[in-house]
């Protein structure tokens, strides 16, 4: 019988206002990390964890990110972009590619604005021991009312979850490295596939807003220790090259 590979959407479209002028002419997914593209160390992540196939939507810049990609060797990670003419939100992608997760496997959801050296294998192992749809990775934060928020039970079981919210009942944020399986989707508003692009959905479609609170009680919570890290502001940018530097040496 034929492996299933394993998969990950890398999302990865956004337009990076809040980095300009940084990203007047570059993509915040290929901004230098030290001298290496984020989107580099994505990948470098990718196939070091032994994920197979990654689907990275694109929109601003997007010729310039696939070129990038259309470079990258194909022996161990197969890169699929996906341009949107019009961004769809992480939720909207999703479901715009359901087709490609339908096998039932479970699938990383990335965000690419991240810089993270997180263990994919031990959060894949966590969320296949618990038999739910999806893990919503977390982490410790000191801004909450920025953040996607969660409250956990002592099993781990995720009882609350609010983007943003005004009155924070949690330190724990969405960390934007979550597995799923295919029944994510049973908590997507109910359309037909191909009605996607004329459907009355919220647009852009988000995963934070639109569909983690409709799975409040179905999904688990893994706190991710490891270096993590933000870089969708200036201040935030030249912070994270100075301490990638020091978690690399």
């Amino acid at each position: 019988m034929k492996k299933t590979p394993l998969k990950a959407f890398l999302l990865s479209a956004g337009l990076g206002t809040r980095l300009r002028p940084l990203t007047d002419e570059t993509p915040k997914c290929l901004l230098p990390i030290n001298g290496k593209p984020l989107m580099q160390i994505w990948l470098e992540l990718l196939t070091y964890y032994g994920i197979e196939e990654v689907l990275v939507n694109t929109h601003w810049h997007h010729d310039k990110v696939e070129a990038f990609l259309a470079k990258w060797p194909r022996d161990r990670l197969t890169v699929i972009p996906y341009y949107e003419p019009d961004l769809l939100g992480s939720a909207g992608t999703l479901l715009a590619n359901r087709h490609w997760v339908e096998d039932g496997a479970p699938f990383f959801i990335l965000y690419g604005d991240n810089l993270t050296d997180v263990n994919l294998q031990k959060i894949l192992a966590f969320h296949t021991a618990h038999n739910l749809s999806f893990t919503l990775g977390v982490f410790v934060t000191d801004t909450p009312k920025s953040c996607g928020i969660a409250r956990v039970d002592q099993d781990g079981l995720v009882t609350d979850f609010e983007e943003k919210p005004k009155d924070p009942k949690s330190n724990l944020a969405a960390a934007g490295i979550y597995v799923a399986d295919k029944n994510i989707f049973n908590f997507f508003p109910k359309i037909k596939a191909h009605s996607l692009k004329t459907a009355a959905l919220p647009n852009p479609l988000d995963l934070g807003f639109h569909i983690i609170p409709q799975m409040v009680g179905l999904m688990k919570a893994y706190l991710i220790k490891e270096f993590l890290m933000d870089i969708g502001t200036l201040s935030q940018y030249e912070k994270a090259k100075l301490l990638w530097r020091e978690v690399r040496s």
